[in-house]
């Protein structure tokens, strides 16, 4: 509940009033069509709220109502007289039951603290609340732990990559399939190999494992992130999206985007629905443990002296055989801080070693096709299986009581694979993508299907529909409209066929599908007042039976669909954008991939899986984990494996446009 304006709205949005009259269209905000909060005049001669404007011009560089070019600060204050008129608009007290008073907009925060008996009992009931964890204060906040054992134990049968990240703080990750993400492998154009010039200044990615207690004075407080990701999904792991400005996980500021859930309370969570890991994340608590992988760029480290005994190991040679140069192997390599050479971290379902069933987790790489890797690093690892064209030979180094994982016929999750700066001959057009669709299966996700339905209503004039929606193709995810809640009045809640969760088509065959927010209010409004309704409506339907505490509505956020339920829409229903990604020549572009056709699978959406820290990616800031990867430089990605996409990354030298679908994360 804010304590300025008394009300709940998301924490980035303006406060919220209910004003005693009809406010002059002058002090109108025109883009969020709600009185003005903190004016800003343009050089244009328009008005728009602070918030409003400032939220605008980090996507766009016109003003709203013209379109002239603007920039922000090129804006200023509005005078005192427009700002005194707003301050003086009359209010009523939000507390309505309590408290009847009516005051200038500018008196309410002083009368919520001060007299008004509704807020002086709100907060009387929060701090019972808080009384029973409140002896707990007394104890100072737990430090980060960090695990770093000098010789993990790896426990028989298919460890996670939970068990090795947390046996193992400290790592430096190797890229997801070989010799991707790294500026080394890039030659010149007299085909000088840049491995040697190169690896001593940046060598491998580091990521760190970090035990983290998170303290609520509310238990039932939100974290304020959201999450995507899952077993259910090419994602694989839980990834956080996005950290909520004045969060409880903000406020700690030790959780980024981009970092890995691995645990929660103790309990694993890498391989769990995403349903189920909203569950976990959402369970009340004073206090929260959660393990996460944080990676923190490239490491200027050079591999350490090999001090490691042979002595109780045995030492394996495996073979992988790739059916051409380009196929991934599916491992994920390491380069460990305690030490030296290169280990398994893992091996991803689907993949080729993983099918082959034996290479382990933690095994350590000696040698590959002869080549001694006793020394080496992930990156030299990877660009000797790149280049090598049939068969991969593998000489590894296995601790004893270490069993070998079994061959996967078929996985839940798909090779995972990593964008790459290499140089190149850049890709040749083929046909552009439309700018809004884009074909594939909209139904891929196994868990959910979508219904298109279509009620009609007889109601009074007056009857209201008894509707909340969200969404709006004006949202930063530029989501349809969709059902927030209905209410227990209204003519929809008594034919009992629109729920919650549905995504509005159209009402009385007006098109809602590319209404911004208010135009869909206007709409749905005006057309209620008729004797009959017939709204479409498409419902996703999950297949199996959610779990019990998703379905409770987060206090201070409204209720929004699980990100795992926007998967399952029409390709219709996607609205893409463009993002433009600019880099140097010795850059990477700093992003992995998961997803693609696999014959097991069929064709599956590629994903962001990672964001590295301080690459182009990064410092774009506008590619977010868990986005959906439609095109790149306008040739469509659907039916291409990941062997496919890939090169096509690589080959871009200093440039690349990717078309994508961004879905707002769960929130918990």
């Amino acid at each position: 509940l804010c304590c300025e304006c008394g009300q709940f709205h998301l924490l980035l949005d303006n406060h919220l009033y209910n004003f005693q009259d009809e406010v002059d269209d002058e002090l109108i905000c025109h883009i969020c069509l709600q009185p003005l909060l903190q004016p800003m005049d343009t050089p244009c001669g328009h008005t728009y709220c602070f918030k409003c404007l400032e939220n605008f011009m980090q996507e766009y560089n016109f003003c709203p109502m013209d379109r002239k070019k603007l920039s922000f600060q090129q804006c200023h204050k509005s005078s005192l007289l427009v700002r005194n008129l707003l301050d003086k608009l009359i209010v009523f007290c939000p507390f309505k039951g309590e408290c009847q008073q009516t005051m200038q907009r500018c008196e309410l925060e002083a009368h919520l603290q001060n007299r008004c008996p509704g807020f002086k009992k709100y907060k009387s009931e929060l701090q019972r609340k808080k009384n029973p964890i409140s002896k707990g204060k007394e104890d100072p906040p737990t430090k980060v732990e960090t695990n770093t054992p000098k010789d993990p134990e790896v426990p028989s049968g298919g460890s996670s990559l939970v068990t090795e990240s947390s046996a193992a703080a400290v790592v430096s990750l190797g890229t997801a399939e070989p010799g991707l993400v790294n500026p080394a492998f890039e030659e010149t154009e007299e085909g000088e190999s840049l491995i040697q010039k190169y690896l001593p200044q940046r060598t491998s990615l580091v990521a760190e494992t970090t035990t983290i207690e998170i303290h609520r004075e509310d238990p039932e407080e939100e974290l304020g992130m959201r999450i995507v990701g899952g077993k259910d999904t090419p994602l694989g792991n839980i990834v956080v999206q996005e950290v909520l400005r004045d969060s409880v996980i903000a406020a700690d500021g030790r959780i980024a985007p981009g970092d890995h859930i691995l645990e929660v309370n103790g309990v694993n969570i890498s391989s769990v629905t995403h349903c189920q890991a909203v569950s976990f994340l959402r369970h009340p608590g004073p206090v929260l443990h959660l393990m996460v992988l944080q990676e923190k760029g490239f490491s200027n480290k050079t591999a350490q002296q090999d001090s490691t005994s042979v002595t109780n190991r045995e030492v394996i040679h495996v073979t992988l055989v790739k059916r051409d140069r380009s196929e991934p192997l599916g491992i994920k390599l390491i380069r460990k801080t305690d030490e030296a050479g290169i280990f398994i971290l893992d091996l991803l379902e689907g993949g080729l070693a993983a099918k082959n069933g034996k290479l382990s987790r933690n095994d350590r790489v000696l040698s590959i096709n002869g080549q001694d890797l006793r020394q080496g690093t992930p990156e030299a690892a990877a660009q000797i299986i790149q280049t090598t064209e049939s068969r991969v030979n593998f000489v590894i180094l296995r601790q004893p009581g270490v069993q070998l994982s079994d061959p996967v016929e078929d996985g839940s999750t798909s090779n995972n694979s990593s964008s790459s700066s290499n140089g190149g001959s850049p890709v040749h057009h083929r046909r552009r993508l439309d700018q809004n669709h884009y074909r594939r299966k909209s139904t891929y996700q196994k868990g959910y299907i979508s219904h298109e339905k279509t009620v009609a209503i007889k109601k009074e004039p007056k009857e209201s529909l008894g509707i909340t929606i969200g969404g709006g193709r004006d949202n930063k995810n530029k989501l349809p409209i969709y059902v927030t809640s209905v209410q227990p009045i209204g003519c929809l809640f008594r034919d009992g066929r629109i729920k919650r969760g549905d995504v509005l088509l159209s009402i009385n065959g007006i098109d809602l599908t590319h209404l911004n927010y208010y135009e869909a209010v206007s709409a749905l409004k005006s057309n209620a007042a008729s004797h009959s309704v017939i709204l479409k409506a498409l419902e996703i339907i999950s297949l199996n039976s959610p779990e019990p505490s998703l379905d409770i509505k987060e206090q201070g956020f409204s209720w929004s669909p699980l990100w795992i339920t926007w998967l399952g829409l029409p390709s219709y229903l996607h609205c893409c954008q463009d993002i433009v990604l600019s880099k140097g020549n010795l850059e990477s572009w700093g992003f992995s991939i998961v997803g693609g056709f696999e014959e097991s699978k069929g064709n599956q959406p590629f994903f962001i899986k990672t964001i590295v820290p301080g690459t182009p990616a990064f410092r774009d800031r506008k590619l977010k984990c868990g986005d959906e990867i439609v095109a790149v430089n306008g040739v469509p990605a659907i039916g291409m494996s990941n062997s496919e996409l890939i090169p096509m990354l690589k080959e871009q030298r200093n440039k690349v446009t990717l078309t994508v679908v961004s879905w707002p994360g769960s929130l918990v």
